[in-house]
């Protein structure tokens, strides 16, 4: 599926100040003419480090030093404050609206009573847990094991998390028609390792987690020696579930992930389970007929925890899972209970974020292209798009010109990659088309019946993709995102414009710290779809499988860089006892070596053959990588740290600033890198794929 820039889970997006808005995009244009600078934070610049041994630690030192991750962050840097500022701008608009309204706007009206319904703590306080009294009658109304099969074909369509969730995507296969696919879910903890594994902090994070269980049980009504029994049984049927499911490594693959199934083959795979009845509850009968089952051993063995589980078991996790999905839009302490574990407990936040912000984020989730409307109409500005748009076109033609002389790839290796990079489709700022929301009813005063009929008419809209033509012109993130993605199934590039400002890029900058910055994103992404999943399909995005494009030795050339590049990465521990998985950020790591090698020959290429101007003391290519190590600036909380480890396809951020300066042979070169330095590689063991 997408490969994203950042992961989105938790605090989605990381960095600095400086907002785009309709004044600076002015100020720029009037100042076009002035002198640019060099986008360098220099104040951040430790003396005392030389950059031959720890660049990262030489330029972002001095904020290493003093900075504080706020109270209510698990991590903070430089995304993270350009996130701020999004948030900042986003509800300049939404408040707004109590005020002026645009009548001829039928989606501002439901911003506004959203975000009130969720802004009103006096009505969620008299409301309690009542709003779902509906939904765990439904649970309560479970008399056989039949039964579950409609339930959790209910739970998809609303948003709760349940043992197998579905997801509505272009057949990897077909590239002509979209594919529903189901994919193992329903656990309360980040990972399957957090249930299996026998190390210290996993282990109290368990105990805390059957702690938290009783507690919520308990504020729901159930009396404490009742809500331990049950907690222990829920922790006991998801640690079967976390034993059956498949690793994350595993799910890497995407031959192994695509498994078709003919509607009439599902009784063989799961013997005695209600497909028919979950086929039609799910909406899909009649539209397909036939699915994608990403993990088959782990539906079996979830057909067979059925049979091993008594009904009483299933009831009691159904209603948890309901519980815990809804619990941040009910009554104070139902949300601060839930805080109180998954943020303090398990990533180590002390405190919450403030409730406009959580407010914002509901609306980002549940309206997010009619806030982005409103969003690109006020902050962003055509000059910034214009120019990110020649940033692409150079970085295209830089990997034109590298795939053509790659000295591991052969000539019919090297055809497939020219044919795919043509067919390479680029998004930037924000969609053509704005989605519809007009079959969304929004209702005042009505917080969790309006999050259920969110959640219901996003399911549905993409249900009603199944049987139409490809939408190549949708987007998957909001244009507010602070963030990137690759999608090898539809083989484009998407940069949302919240992405397109400092220090990723920088109107007012020279181009080196913007090549370095929003260069390498964007070489990062395009990369994608030359790495170890991505050389897999096609430039329609039909995935052909191993060797895919590549012939085989070819194929056998590039594994042998990249196991290289698994062991480099697996000899860093973030946290002590927990080291970096080099095959789980395989994809990754590969994407951010590449991406700043190839932003680097791009911005080599934008110079023309001249000279880069010498600005701060600083040359082009010292300003390039330092443009680059800055993004990267960012502190993290130990339990968010493990969180990443095990369930984060990407390195820590301090590794992805520090390790693939080791393997350029133009940043030896622009800070004089030599043997006996601690940056320093042999060049046997450099690992550059571009």
């Amino acid at each position: 599926m997408r490969h994203l820039f950042l992961s989105l889970t938790g605090a989605c997006a990381l960095l600095a100040a400086g907002t785009a808005d309709t004044a600076s995009a002015q100020a720029a244009a009037s100042t076009a003419a002035a002198p640019l600078a060099s986008g360098i934070d220099l104040q951040n610049i430790d003396n005392s480090v030389r950059p031959q041994d720890d660049f990262y630690r030489y330029l972002n030192g001095k904020w290493l030093a003093s900075a504080e991750i706020p109270a209510d962050r698990a991590r903070y840097g430089a995304f993270d404050q350009l996130r701020d500022a999004s948030l900042d701008q986003l509800r300049t608009l939404v408040e707004g609206l109590a005020q002026s309204m645009n009548a001829a706007d039928a989606d501002q009206p439901k911003l506004a009573d959203l975000y009130a319904s969720f802004m009103d703590e006096a009505s969620l306080e008299r409301l309690g847990r009542g709003p779902l009294a509906a939904e765990f009658a439904r649970v309560d109304g479970l008399h056989s094991k039949s039964q579950i099969a409609a339930l959790i074909a209910h739970f998809n369509r609303i948003g709760v998390s349940a043992p197998y969730e579905p997801q509505v995507h272009q057949d990897a296969k077909d590239s002509s028609k979209y594919v529903f696919d189901l994919g193992q879910a329903g656990l309360g903890l980040p990972d399957r390792d957090y249930y299996l594994q026998n190390e210290e902090r996993l282990n109290k994070i368990r105990a805390q987690y059957a702690t938290h269980i009783e507690t919520m049980l308990q504020l729901a009504g159930a009396s404490a020696p009742r809500a331990r029994a049950t907690a222990g049984q829920i922790i006991a049927l998801e640690t079967a579930l976390a034993r059956v499911q498949w690793t994350k490594v595993d799910n890497r693959d995407p031959v192994r992930a695509y498994n078709r199934y003919d509607f009439s083959a599902l009784p063989r795979l799961a013997p005695g389970y209600d497909w028919r009845t979950y086929l039609a509850q799910a909406g899909v009968q009649g539209r397909t007929d036939y699915l994608i089952i990403s993990q088959p051993s782990y539906i079996t063995g979830f057909n067979k925890l059925i049979s091993a589980t008594p009904l009483p078991v299933w009831k009691a996790y159904f209603r948890w899972r309901l519980l815990s999905n809804f619990s941040p839009y009910l009554s104070k302490r139902y949300v601060d209970e839930h805080f109180a574990f998954y943020g303090t407990a398990l990533r180590g936040i002390a405190q919450n974020q403030p409730r406009w912000k959580r407010g914002i984020t509901l609306l980002d989730g549940s309206l997010g292209e009619a806030l982005g409307r409103l969003y690109v109409e006020r902050y962003f500005s055509a000059q910034a798009k214009a120019r990110v748009d020649e940033l692409v076109h150079n970085l295209l033609a830089a990997y034109r010109a590298d795939i053509a002389t790659l000295g591991w790839m052969g000539p019919q290796t090297r055809q497939k990659a020219l044919d795919k990079l043509a067919l390479f489709e680029t998004k930037i700022a924000y969609p053509d088309k704005w989605r519809d929301y007009s079959a969304l009813q929004i209702a005042q005063g009505d917080l969790v019946g309006n999050v259920l009929r969110a959640d219901e008419f996003e399911y549905q809209r993409n249900l009603n993709k199944l049987g139409t033509p490809i939408d190549r012109n949708e987007w998957d993130m909001t244009p507010q995102t602070v963030n990137a993605y690759y999608d090898p199934e539809k083989n484009d590039i998407v940069f949302p414009a919240a992405i397109l400002q400092p220090p990723f890029f920088n109107a007012n900058a020279d181009d080196a710290v913007n090549y370095g910055g929003i260069g390498a994103v964007i070489g990062h992404e395009i990369s994608h779809g030359f790495d170890d999943q991505g050389s897999q399909y096609d430039g329609h995005g039909n995935l052909l499988g191993s060797p895919g494009w590549f012939t085989q030795a070819d194929l056998d050339a590039f594994k042998a860089k990249t196991k290289a590049l698994v062991a480099q990465y697996a000899a860093y521990s973030p946290v002590p006892g927990y080291p970096i998985n080099g095959e789980l950020t395989l994809g990754e790591n590969i994407a951010d070596n590449s991406g700043l090698a190839i932003a680097y020959k791009a911005y080599r290429l934008s110079l023309g053959g001249k000279e880069a101007p010498v600005i701060d003391g600083l040359t082009g290519e010292q300003r390039f990588y330092m443009g680059f190590a800055q993004v990267w600036r960012g502190k993290v909380r130990d339990n968010e740290s493990i969180r990443l480890i095990k369930s984060d396809p990407h390195s820590p951020m301090e590794f992805r600033g520090t390790v693939p300066f080791r393997n350029q042979p133009g940043f030896y070169e622009a800070f004089g890198v030599k043997e006996g330095d601690k940056m320093y590689l042999p060049p046997d063991q450099l690992v550059t794929l571009w």
